[in-house]
C-alpha cells in the first residue's frame, strides 16, 4: 500500500496525514487523480474533473501548514460533488442534455462550506437526470457502474457520488436526497450515507427537484467521515429560507458514547413489506440483536401510514418537479432548438430534446396532478397522507430514540433488470417516508449477501435535528460489526 491509498484511508486519516506532514494536500490531489485515471473509465463516477480548483484548495492547505496555522477540519480531504450543485469554475448539467454546457455562476452553500473546511473539490459526479431515478441509468451521459460489480447499478440518483467513494477515488462526497437518493446508493455500494434533517443543510445552489423534500448530505467510508462532513456543511443560511436556525452539533464527539441506554425500535410492518429479500430482513434482526448486546433497549413499533408513502411521494415529488423544471423552456434556461417555427414549436421541441424519458414522465405526472379538477383528488390527498406519516413518526419517537429498517429491499441489481417504472420506484419504499416526514436517517453497511457478495444496508432513523443521536447509534453499530468491504480495486479489472 502506498502512503496515500484512498481506497482504504478514511477522511480523518487523510486529514491527519496532511496535518502531520506524512504527505501534502497536493500529494493527496495527485493520488485522487491517479486513482481516477486508473479506474474511472470502468466506473464512470465523474462527469467533469476540476483539477484547477482542487490544486488551488490543496495549495491553500499546504500554505497554512507551512505557516504553522491551525488546519481546518477537512484539510486535504478529496471530495466529489454531485452534478446538481453549482460551483464556479465547473459546469452544472444535472446529467441532462437540457443543461449541457451550462457553467455555474455562483456556489452552492454546502459545497462552498466543504471547501472552506479544507476539502479538495475533485470533480462533479454523475447522477440520474435531474435526480430522477434509483440507478444512475437515467444519466444523459451514460450510467455509472457499481465498483463492487461492474455489471450492476450503484443506485441513484447520487450514484456517481456513492461510486467515487466506494472505488477509492475520493474520501467523501456530497449527494442530494429527495426520496432516498443518498441512502439507497450508499446501501448498494457499501458506503455510509447520511440524509440530514430537512433544513439542517442549506439547499441554496442545488438545482431543485422537490423543494419540500430535497436535502444535501455526505457519503463516506465511515460514520466518522460523514460526521466530519456534516459539521462542515450544516447550519442556517440567509440564502435559503428553509434552512433551520438550529445550532450545529459537534457530531464527531457523539460517536464514542456507545449504544447503552438507547431506545431502539424495529419498524416491524416495514420489514414485512412484499419484496424484501430474506437476507435483508435478517440483517435488521441481526442489527437489533447487536444493539441489545450493546446495552440498548430494543422493541418493536409499527408505522401504518408509511404504506402510503410511495404513492404519496409519486404525487408530491413530480408535482414539485413539474413546477421547478418549468423554467427550462428554451427561452430563459436550457437547451434551445435553433429553427423553431413559433413559440409553441420552440417550447415543445426544446423540452422534448432536452429532457430524457424519465424526466418527461415525472413532469407529465406532476402537471396532471396539479391540473384543474385533479388537484384535490391527487395532490391534496397525498399531502394528507404525508401528514399521517409525520404523525406516525412523531408517536414512534416518543417511545424510541432511533428506528431500524432496511435501506433497500435487496442488493444492487443488474443493468436493465428493473425496466418498468413501478419496479424501479419500489427501490425507495423504505427511504421515501423519511423524506416525507423530514427526519434524519443514515444507511450503514450491515454485511454482504451470501449469494452475490454485494453489500446490504441498514437504515437508522432519528427524530428531527437528532443527528447526534443518529450518528451515535450508527457509530456503535459500525464498531460492533466491524464491516470491512472487499477493496473495490480487486473487483475492477485492469
Amino acid at each position: 500500500m502506498s502512503a496515500i491509498d484512498l481506497s482504504v484511508l478514511t477522511a480523518r486519516q487523510v486529514r491527519d496525514g496532511v496535518a502531520s506532514g506524512t504527505f501534502s494536500a497536493r500529494e493527496v490531489a495527485d493520488a485522487a487523480y491517479a486513482r481516477i485515471e486508473a479506474v474511472d473509465d470502468d466506473v464512470h463516477a465523474f462527469l467533469e474533473l476540476s483539477q484547477d480548483l482542487a490544486y488551488e484548495a490543496a495549495d491553500r492547505v499546504d500554505a497554512m501548514r507551512a505557516a504553522g496555522d491551525e488546519l481546518p477540519p477537512l484539510a486535504g480531504v478529496p471530495a466529489g460533488i454531485k452534478d446538481n450543485m453549482n460551483l464556479v469554475g465547473t459546469h452544472t448539467t444535472c446529467s441532462s442534455r437540457m443543461l449541457e454546457g451550462y457553467e455555474s455562476v455562483y456556489d452552492c452553500t454546502a459545497v462552498r462550506r466543504l471547501i472552506d473546511a479544507g476539502a479538495l473539490p475533485i470533480g462533479k459526479c454523475n447522477m440520474d437526470e435531474f435526480a430522477f431515478g434509483s440507478s444512475t441509468e437515467n444519466s444523459a451521459f451514460g450510467p455509472t457502474r457499481n465498483p463492487w460489480d461492474l455489471e450492476r447499478v450503484p443506485g441513484g440518483s447520487s450514484g456517481g457520488s456513492a461510486a467515487c467513494v466506494a472505488a477509492g477515488m475520493t474520501s467523501i462526497s456530497l449527494g442530494s436526497d429527495t426520496g432516498g437518493s443518498i441512502r439507497q446508493p450508499g446501501a448498494l455500494t457499501g458506503t455510509v450515507a447520511l440524509k440530514p434533517t430537512y433544513g439542517r443543510v442549506s439547499r441554496y445552489g442545488v438545482v431543485a427537484f422537490g423543494s419540500s423534500l430535497d436535502q444535501i448530505g455526505p457519503f463516506g467510508k465511515s460514520v466518522d467521515d460523514v460526521a466530519l462532513a456534516l459539521e462542515a456543511i450544516a447550519g442556517a443560511d440567509p440564502m435559503d429560507a428553509t434552512s433551520a436556525p438550529e445550532p450545529v452539533g459537534r457530531y464527531t464527539q457523539a460517536l464514542d458514547l456507545g449504544a447503552e441506554g438507547l431506545r431502539v425500535g424495529i419498524v416491524r410492518d416495514m420489514l414485512d413489506l412484499e419484496g424484501c429479500a430474506a437476507e435483508v430482513r435478517a440483517s435488521v434482526d441481526m442489527a437489533a440483536e447487536t444493539f441489545a448486546a450493546l446495552g440498548a433497549e430494543v422493541g418493536e413499533v409499527d408505522l401504518p401510514a408509511t404504506r402510503h408513502g410511495l404513492a404519496a411521494y409519486y404525487i408530491i415529488g413530480p408535482a414539485e418537479a413539474s413546477s421547478n423544471l418549468a423554467r427550462f423552456d428554451g427561452i430563459r434556461y436550457g437547451h434551445r432548438v435553433p429553427d423553431a417555427a413559433d413559440v409553441i414549436d420552440l417550447y415543445t421541441r426544446s423540452r422534448a430534446e432536452g429532457f430524457g424519458p424519465e424526466s418527461i414522465r415525472r413532469i407529465m405526472l406532476g402537471t396532471y396532478a396539479l391540473s384543474a379538477g385533479y388537484y384535490d383528488a391527487y395532490y391534496g390527498q397525498a399531502q394528507k397522507a404525508r401528514t399521517r406519516i409525520i404523525e406516525d413518526f412523531r408517536a414512534a419517537f416518543e417511545r424510541f430514540d432511533v428506528l431500524l429498517t432496511p435501506t433497500t429491499p435487496g442488493v444492487a441489481f443488474h443493468f436493465g433488470e428493473k425496466s418498468d417504472p413501478y419496479t424501479m420506484y419500489l427501490n425507495d419504499v423504505y427511504t421515501i417516508p423519511v423524506n416525507l416526514a423530514g427526519n434524519c436517517a443514515v444507511s450503514v453497511p450491515s454485511g454482504l449477501c451470501s449469494g452475490s457478495g454485494m453489500p446490504i444496508g441498514l437504515q437508522i432513523i432519528a427524530d428531527h435535528f437528532a443527528e447526534e443521536t443518529l450518528l451515535r447509534a450508527a457509530a456503535a453499530f459500525e464498531e460492533a460489526t466491524a464491516f470491512e468491504p472487499v477493496p473495490p480495486l480487486a473487483r475492477i479489472p485492469k
